[in-house]
């Protein structure tokens, strides 16, 4: 639905990593005057590499973290970066920088700063702000009047702050909380016990028996630099039908061994699988994922996580109480994230204006419930609400704003990609045969619209 109306308000966009950066963008064109508060000291996000993870909880287990990214030094993409930039800004390859194809992530984080300059969004970013507490100024009133009370500390000077905003955007991701199993045993094993979040290199498990809990994207990268310095690798997986290119992978190396999953760990060191195996370890890795985790945001129960489903939100951004002066940018996973971003960004920043409007409440909620059903009938697990993993969902999402459906090279270089990695899991970074699709993506208007001197390839 569509208003004459449109106005300025203030808005609050709370991190600065990909979704939170394109959100300002997005609502300072639409005419809003935008704060961005950054606990860190520059822009990135996940993508802001933190080699220093002393002092962070080897678990997690705290509400607040002291350490946002969960990077590890040797992390490529898994996605090339053909498909990975916003709608009008390509992610070029800039000479004298990482051209590969698949690169590494500080090549991400510098497409994210030039996309800062680019644009002048440095000047509404305030760094080293830590957002403590988010809530409703006068709890009670419609949605379309409510305000927000924003807390944040000033790192260095240690001094709070309190402010009061039209609207606020949760833009602070979702690869920072561990996820952890509950296994038996857990809490009084005595060795070494880490979640990936705070992982960065191979060499602190030099000669040492290492348990890799999950066959995830990161589990695999993680396992296999392991494998060239630890004494053996045993991954723990909860299904042992395995990809290809991981069992190739294993096959290849005698320290590297597949497990099901852990049923009990004895505190002499023992890590006992649901098959009866056991072997005695020296460190167990979890790389189990993430959890959703808003530890600021106090909105009296109106949203919730549960069972890593953010709700209710309708279509993955709006909370049906709140919006649209709360919204969250970035919940979907398994998706073209940049411009998914993107399309969620303008739909955000014109609803706050009031040139577009959301359906209401009752159609809202219902919409939320036949989608909660419609999962729930399919078999898919509560923990995976979020993840889309389909692109008709992305580019209907983005006819709310007439956002541009995704190139249909998009797609399937994005196909491309897992397939090979399915099959070739060592090399399909470094070797490909989608240089067809490759040649039409970069002869396409996405690629030439900038009329920039740097070459894609």
């Amino acid at each position: 639905m569509v208003s004459e109306t449109n106005q300025s308000k203030s808005v609050c966009v709370i991190g600065a990593g990909p979704s939170g950066l394109v959100a300002a963008r997005e609502l300072r064109k639409e005419g809003h005057e935008v704060v961005v508060l950054e606990q860190n000291h520059d822009v990135g996000g996940q993508w802001l590499y933190e080699p220093n993870v002393e002092g962070e909880d080897p678990l997690g287990r705290n509400s607040f973290l002291k350490v946002h990214s969960s990077i590890y030094e040797s992390l490529r993409l898994t996605s090339p970066r053909e498909i990975m930039g916003f709608s009008d800004f390509p992610f070029l390859v800039k000479k004298g920088r990482d051209t590969r194809r698949f690169p590494s992530h500080t090549e991400l984080l510098l497409y994210l700063k030039d996309f800062v300059e680019w644009f002048g969004l440095r000047e509404i970013i305030r760094f080293n702000t830590k957002v403590v507490y988010v809530g409703m100024l006068d709890y009670g009133v419609r949605s379309n009047d409510l305000k927000w009370v924003v807390r944040s500390i000033e790192k260095k000077s240690d001094k709070m702050v309190e402010e009061v905003f039209d609207a606020v955007v949760v833009a602070t991701g979702h690869y920072s909380q561990p996820r952890l199993p509950s296994i038996k045993g857990m809490d009084t094993w005595k060795r070494n016990q880490m979640h990936s979040h705070i992982y960065r290199s191979p060499e602190p498990f030099r000669n040492e028996i290492v348990v890799v809990v999950g066959n995830s994207l990161s589990g695999q990268d993680i396992s296999i630099e392991l494998v060239e310095e630890a004494k053996e690798v045993h991954m723990s997986s909860r299904s042992l039908k395995i990809s290809e290119g991981l069992t190739k992978i294993i096959s290849k190396h005698e320290n590297f061994h597949l497990h099901p999953q852990i049923d009990t760990l004895q505190e002499d060191g023992r890590v006992t699988f649901v098959d009866g195996s056991c072997i005695l370890a020296d460190s167990i890795l979890y790389c189990t994922g993430y959890s959703y985790a808003f530890p600021f945001l106090d909105t009296k129960g109106m949203v919730v996580v549960d069972d890593d489903r953010v709700g209710p939100l309708y279509e993955h951004t709006f909370p049906p109480s709140l919006a649209p002066s709360l919204s969250f940018i970035g919940i979907p996973r398994k998706i073209i994230g940049f411009p998914f971003f993107e399309s969620q960004a303008i739909w955000i920043a014109q609803l706050v204006s009031g040139k577009k409007t959301l359906p209401s409440w009752e159609e809202m909620m219902k919409s939320i419930k036949e989608f909660y059903h419609s999962r729930e009938v399919a078999g898919i697990p509560k923990y995976c609400t979020h993840e889309i993993a389909n692109f008709e969902y992305c580019d209907k999402y983005g006819e709310n704003v007439g956002f541009p459906r995704l190139e249909e090279w998009r797609k399937e270089l994005c196909l491309s990609a897992i397939i090979n990695a399915d099959v070739n899991l060592e090399t399909y970074r470094d070797s490909w045969d989608d240089d067809d699709l490759l040649q039409e993506a970069l002869q396409s208007p996405h690629f030439t619209q900038l009329g920039l001197e740097d070459s894609p390839l």
